[in-house]
């Protein structure tokens, strides 16, 4: 079915329309206080959909050895393959907040523990003082269920409790998947598991 564009209707039309057509029955105060809160985020929406999509490895790794994380920070996806190619997950993520605290390039899985603790890193303390200094295992815990530990320092990533976080900018430099996502992956992954930000 072919919609002809003088017909389409924009979300934004349709709520003003609708608007229009119940002024009768509200109250002219009613209306005059009546303010649009979500802006028209269509293209938005589209742009994120398309970036969340299956990729080829073979563009951003040379082998599978030990298999390949690779991390897209723009459409905030997390890409798994196995070492032998067979298996191929695609997961939803946060990422950092800013780009200072965004960090680019390879690394690998140094270290996988379940039922991480956690500790605020220095730079973490110093913009947020009232932080605890440590943190056990639990539903407290900013890394969730489980978490793979880089080479790089202070980096990981991890499972969160906070639910809202995934899809969007919201990590102090970690990349956080859905608690029983970073348990599946926990499971796939290894020690040697190369890994690529982008």
């Amino acid at each position: 079915m072919r919609i002809r564009p003088e017909l389409s209707l924009s979300r934004r039309h349709f709520l003003g329309g609708s608007a229009l057509a119940l002024g009768g029955l509200a109250a002219p105060a009613a209306i005059s206080q009546t303010v649009e809160i979500e802006p028209d985020v269509s293209e938005m929406v589209r742009h994120n959909i398309s970036s969340f999509r299956a990729l080829d490895w073979r563009p951003y790794f040379a082998n599978l050895r030990a298999g390949a994380i690779l991390v897209d920070t723009t459409s905030r996806a997390l890409h798994y393959w196995s070492e032998d190619g067979s298996i191929y997950k695609l997961y939803p993520t946060s990422v950092p907040i800013s780009e200072d605290l965004t960090r680019r390039g390879r690394t690998e899985i140094v270290r996988k523990v379940e039922g991480p603790d956690w500790r605020p890193t220095p730079a973490m303390k110093q913009r947020n003082p009232e932080w605890p200094d440590y943190v056990p295992p639990g539903p407290d815990n900013p890394l969730g269920t489980h978490a793979l530990y880089l080479s790089w320092t202070y980096y990981r990533i991890h499972g969160t409790h906070d639910t809202r976080k995934i899809g969007r900018r919201s990590s102090n430099g970690c990349i956080g998947l859905f608690n029983e996502h970073i348990a599946e992956l926990f499971g796939l992954a290894k020690v040697g598991t190369q890994v690529l930000l982008i």
